[in-house]
């Protein structure tokens, strides 16, 4: 029995491992330039297997509210080699013009079943989910330029950090007096965000890294609380 359940697993595993493999999303981040028409990520497919590729984008609160932007093709097959170019388009939508705004893009990889196969197999499809940030005209520069204008303070076990900027910082990483804070998420424009303070940590200087808008991690700032 205890064979059996270990080749389910290792079976499992590798399809997990496939299907991620399968189609590759050019980018970890897609930045919305306001004063643009559309914004575009690539997905290419190196396996030799084929796909199905649905994506769509959501808001935060995707249960009551319509992300105002679509996305070309919604739905295709993506072959074994073939590379393709989404396209976001904005359709509408009342958003800020002094400050980003977030939703999120999905891209869902099902893979093809093969007509000559005859045995029973499983099928998994892998979503990925990435920031689609919304940057309006009139917003301008990188979170990168204005990352050292982050104000942190400390209240009672948490370590809370305010955004005095009009865009979304995206945290790398956050340590205090050299100790990893962790499951460091991001700050929005004009908010306080709040993290857990590490075990033991002592004293009031805190450093920081955020991602660019190209995915990369951007140099270290610090400060105090």
């Amino acid at each position: 029995m205890k064979l059996i359940h270990g080749a389910l697993v290792a079976s499992l595993l590798t399809c997990v491992w496939a299907a991620q493999a399968g189609v590759i999303v050019g980018g970890t981040r897609l930045i919305y330039d306001g004063s643009k028409k559309e914004a575009s990520l690539s997905v290419s497919n190196p396996d030799k297997s084929s796909y199905l590729v649905q994506t769509w984008v959501e808001t935060p609160d995707s249960a009551t509210d319509k992300a105002p932007f679509m996305v070309t093709p919604p739905l295709f097959r993506l072959d074994g080699g073939q590379k393709n170019v989404l396209r976001v388009v904005r359709a509408g939508g009342n958003l800020a013009s002094d400050k980003e705004t977030l939703y999120w893009m999905n891209i869902k990889a099902i893979p093809s079943m093969e007509s000559n196969q005859t045995q029973n197999t499983l099928q998994i499809a892998i979503k990925t989910r990435i920031k689609l940030i919304f940057r309006p005209q009139g917003v301008k520069g990188a979170p990168e330029d204005v990352a050292d204008k982050l104000v942190w303070h400390r209240s009672g076990h948490s370590l809370q950090v305010t955004n005095p900027t009009p865009f979304y910082m995206n945290f790398m990483e956050i340590k205090v007096t050299g100790k990893p804070v962790s499951n460091v998420t991001y700050v929005a424009p004009g908010t306080t965000a709040s993290f857990d303070m590490p075990e033991k940590a002592s004293g009031t200087r805190v450093s920081w890294k955020v991602i660019s808008d190209y995915g990369a991690v951007g140099a270290e700032h610090q400060g105090s609380f």
